[in-house]
């Protein structure tokens, strides 16, 4: 246990590091789903062998082991885990377990505030134009989601324009992309180790509807210059901030640079699949989800070793 209980908790740094070239060489769609799974089965290990290590502490505790009937003798010679390692187990899963709890209850009040914002936008249609002066465009989740284009995004693009603007937010709204983005958050928030693969998630989901219109459209580059116009137009009529549920073609504020590499990748090829990318992020998650059984397998052999040996 002593090995595999502290892998799950370096393995997230690791898939910190590697999310930015996974979100930039694998084909969108694929990296937004492989990161947002890696990052839930991530934190989940992490969260579990924090737990493992608060059990393990809890046991050292007389009461604890009178209770249930532990031998002392045996889990003073044998705890896999020592008291500074159960106790910051202890300290660490409370953290995790009320980050989590905090992020999600303001994610969904969040998404609830938008859908009723969305609901109340005028008119039946999907699409909704406003009479903003300021360029902006962006989807809003609900029952049914609402793509929000403004009179100010409409004046800055020419038709082409207009119908590649409607295919990306349509990729938002029909592959519910906030919920992508809404699970990679969480797992940061259980491990901000997984910041930087929540932050390439968000990336990915843009990336996933730019190739969506691409399709849409057949011009790689012409969406590529759709995405540089509408920056350039948000930025010169300085746009009202997003909702915080919402999605739109610029992202909810963009890194630096995130706007150039999206042009840049839309002026090439469409990406690929490479296989050994996808084994070596396999490999991660499955390393870290055995050591997580391993753990908990050692610690109940333990316990069962204790509770024989009263």
């Amino acid at each position: 246990m002593h090995l595999a209980v502290y892998l799950p908790l370096l393995l997230p740094a690791l898939a910190g590091l590697s999310a930015g070239p996974l979100a930039r060489r694998l084909e969108p769609r694929l990296a937004t789903w492989l990161l947002t799974a890696a990052g839930l089965i991530l934190a989940a290990s992490s969260t579990v062998v924090l737990g493992l290590l608060a059990v393990a502490g809890l046991v050292r505790l007389p009461l604890i082991a009178a209770l249930e009937g532990y031998s002392p003798t045996v889990i003073a010679r044998d705890d896999p885990a020592a008291w500074p390692a159960a106790l910051a187990g202890a300290v660490l899963l409370t953290l995790a377990v009320a980050a989590a709890v905090r992020l999600t209850v303001r994610r969904a009040g969040a998404l609830w505030s938008a859908a009723l914002e969305a609901a109340c936008l005028p008119g039946r249609e999907s699409v909704v134009v406003t009479d903003d002066l300021h360029a902006d465009a962006y989807t809003m989740p609900g029952l049914p989601g609402r793509i929000v284009i403004s009179h100010g995004m409409l004046d800055a693009l020419d038709p082409t324009g207009h119908d590649i603007i409607l295919a990306h937010e349509r990729a938002h709204l029909n592959h519910h992309h906030y919920a992508f983005v809404t699970l990679a958050q969480i797992s940061a928030a259980a491990n901000p180790l997984l910041r930087p693969l929540a932050t390439s998630v968000a990336y990915t989901v843009e990336r996933w509807a730019d190739e969506y219109a691409a399709l849409h459209t057949g011009d790689r580059r012409a969406v590529a210059e759709t995405v540089a116009r509408a920056a350039v137009a948000t930025k010169r009529t300085r746009a009202l901030r997003l909702p915080s549920a919402a999605l739109g073609v610029l992202g909810r504020s963009p890194a630096p640079g995130v706007i150039p590499r999206r042009v840049a990748a839309l002026l090439e090829p469409p990406p690929r699949r490479p296989a050994h990318l996808l084994a070596a992020a396999g490999a991660l998650v499955g390393v870290s989800s055995v050591c997580v059984l391993e753990a908990a397998h050692d610690l109940h052999e333990f316990l069962e070793l204790a509770h024989l040996r009263r």
